[in-house]
């Protein structure tokens, strides 16, 4: 909020407000891959994000600073890098691995914000509670089934799936599984939210399309099974190191995937209709909140930003899931609108997600405290060039700097020597098939980026 003060004719001093402050609708979207119309891919129906991706700041180039959403997360929302040993794993806790940051929410609590939490915002739902003035989650199994032999087989099982299924299409109402209900949620917390005269900070954590792939039939329905081809990158070549991949265990706990080996050609295009199916879902539960927004007149005072957690490998690389440094798992949807800036544009600006932080508390006049890493996006929205121009991103031992059309990770020990080195030419070889760092000619340019990587990725690295 900005106040002004100002002397009246008889000298009396008075307040007053220059604008109304801004309310910000925060919605995470778990597990969500940029494979959407407006990035260029027209084969997911998900008409709600392409309408709000017209009225927004797309951008082409944002990427997550650790692929795995408890650590994705954690980053974010405290606007810090992670290091060599902070931000590591799902399990991460803000509230542990920093637990003198001021947090986004806890910020604009702070500076007179009404700050809610519904669904999955931070990965756990005890970290950093302060920050909130309401944390909800639906009731239930994390897993979220609803036909009974999953149910069954699924049992008590939370994180680790005993043998159920992972995917499930059933005959239910949108509101039968996670996301329904929080889109409902959401929706009856903007009704409260219309008529208080605080701003407000509404985090909407959609669950899908993270695994299990469970939707309802219909969005199922949206596609034909038999045009679902598997990605031109399903193969590994020769010359990227054995580091960059992974067995996948997240999705292998499900009780119809092989425990070793490539996934089955058929079984592989099912994993994809169901994630498809479930991107169709969370879709239209998002469409529900922004009609609902515009419907409580709230539209034009909301700056509305959405994101996906990190990437998501659909058998790029022969891979499922994230957990490794390919451009598949970093680069992640982002888009924003700014009522009376935004309408559609597109940026190929480099963005990490510790730049959302800065970001929105300029947008909304509030000074951002010392600790943050990122850099403010608002000069783009401002149609200005911005100064940074790369990305570093880690998972476990791999740490990788996004240069132009450059991707260079190394995999390093504690003291920072590296071990394996893989360098991508986006310029030449999008799908990463093409592993440079070896050929004699490219030493120079693989001296310089490690020079670069050594500098940019912060002078605690190591350390902390």
């Amino acid at each position: 909020m900005l106040l002004l003060s100002c002397k009246n004719q008889k000298g009396i001093t008075k307040v007053t407000q220059e604008k109304k402050p801004r309310n910000i609708l925060f919605i995470a979207v778990d597990d969500l891959r940029p494979e959407l119309n407006f990035y260029g891919s027209k084969h997911i129906q998900s008409p709600n994000l392409d309408k709000l991706a017209d009225q927004s700041l797309v951008f082409n180039r944002a990427y997550c600073n650790v692929p795995v959403c408890g650590a994705s997360r954690a980053s974010l929302l405290s606007g810090m890098r992670p290091t060599r040993h902070r931000f590591i794993d799902y399990s991460t806790r803000a509230d542990i691995d920093v637990p003198d940051a001021i947090s986004l929410p806890k910020l604009l609590k702070q500076n007179g914000y009404t700050t809610i939490a519904n669904g999955k915002v931070y990965h756990n739902g005890k970290d950093n509670v302060s920050s909130w003035n309401s944390i909800w989650f639906p009731e239930g199994n994390i897993r979220n089934y609803q036909l009974e032999e999953n149910i069954k087989d699924n049992g008590n099982a939370n994180l680790a799936v005993a043998g159920a299924t992972a995917f499930e299409m059933a005959e239910v109402e949108d509101t039968a599984y996670f996301d329904g209900k929080i889109a409902q949620k959401g929706i009856a917390d903007l009704k409260k939210l219309k008529n208080k005269n605080k701003p407000f900070f509404l985090a909407l954590g959609f669950m899908k399309p993270h695994l299990p792939f469970n939707a309802p039939k219909k969005y199922w329905d949206l596609y034909d099974r038999s045009k679902i081809e598997l990605p031109e990158s399903y193969l590994q070549p020769e010359s990227t190191p054995k580091e960059a991949f992974h067995n996948f265990g997240e999705l292998r706990n499900y009780g119809n995937i092989p425990k070793q080996g490539d996934v089955p050609d058929d079984l592989a295009k099912e994993l994809i209709h169901g994630y498809y199916a479930c991107v169709s879902y969370v879709d239209a539960q998002i469409g529900l909140v922004l009609d609902e927004l515009k419907r409580l007149e709230l539209e034009e005072d909301t700056i509305i930003i959405l994101w996906g957690d990190h990437g998501w490998n659909l058998g790029d690389h022969k891979l499922w899931c994230k957990h490794v440094t390919f451009e598949t798992a970093l680069k992640a949807p982002l888009i924003i609108k700014v009522p009376g800036k935004t309408k559609g544009q597109k940026t190929d600006a480099i963005i990490e997600y510790i730049d959302i932080y800065p970001s929105l508390v300029e947008l909304i006049g509030i000074e951002s405290p010392k600790t943050l890493d990122g850099q403010s996006f608002v000069p783009i929205l401002n149609g200005e060039t911005p100064e940074k121009d790369w990305a570093v991103s880690k998972f476990k031992d791999a740490v990788t700097l996004i240069k132009g059309d450059l991707f260079y990770t190394e995999w390093t020990k504690d003291d920072g020597v590296a071990y394996a080195r893989m360098l991508f030419d986006h310029s030449t070889d999008p799908l990463e098939l093409h592993n440079l760092a070896k050929k004699p000619e490219y030493q120079d340019t693989i001296n310089q980026l490690a020079k670069d990587l050594r500098i940019k990725w912060g002078e605690d690295f190591l350390n902390q």
